[in-house]
């Protein structure tokens, strides 16, 4: 960026993501997304102007799922939002309970909370929720990677991301029978 340029902020948007795990075995994916202007914002069908700073979104969501990220409740507190029936659309959350946070994650988000029945915001915050319960369980899913007679996992891993590229150093070192020379369509 050039030092000598002005900027103005229009917008902030903070969205905040963490993972407890509860005494009943649970754990609670909480995801919160602040929306804020840099200067006085009326909203639609509002009789006066937000002040710069003061939230116009203020949602948090709370996925409840088990050990194996299958969702066992699911909640929405929207304490801010640009209509007054905006918290009517968290009733469409209750579609995801059984969903697993797995492949086909966010398509199947989509398929469930339709456009008009959903609050696009809650949808948008559904995808990283899952990779953040993701990353929560690492401990335990790097463990199981690494255990003895988890072969099958570890190929699993391999061409999950660019890192465990088959051709790439990090498959190289950690599994080597795993690895292959790039170019190579997969051996003999």
């Amino acid at each position: 960026m050039n030092p000598s340029l002005h900027r103005e902020e229009l917008h902030h948007r903070r969205i905040d993501l963490r993972a407890f795990r509860r005494s009943d075995g649970l754990l609670d994916i909480e995801a919160r997304l602040v929306d804020t202007k840099g200067h006085p914002f009326r909203r639609q069908l509002a009789a006066a102007d937000i002040p710069p700073g003061e939230p116009l979104h203020d949602i948090v969501v709370t996925l409840v799922v088990d050990p194996q990220l299958v969702v066992q409740d699911v909640r929405a507190n929207m304490a801010t939002t640009p209509f007054d029936i905006c918290p009517g659309a968290t009733a469409a959350l209750s579609a995801l309970r059984g969903e697993s946070l797995g492949a086909g994650w966010n398509r199947r988000v989509r398929e469930l909370l339709a456009r008009d029945q959903a609050c696009t915001h809650i949808v948008e915050l559904l995808g990283p929720m899952a990779t953040t319960a993701h990353q929560a369980l690492a401990p335990e899913r790097l463990a199981a990677l690494n255990a003895d007679g988890s072969d099958a996992l570890r190929q699993r891993k391999v061409g999950s991301c660019y890192a465990y590229a088959a051709e790439r150093p990090v498959v190289a070192q950690l599994w080597p029978h795993l690895h292959r020379p790039a170019g190579d369509a997969g051996g003999e």
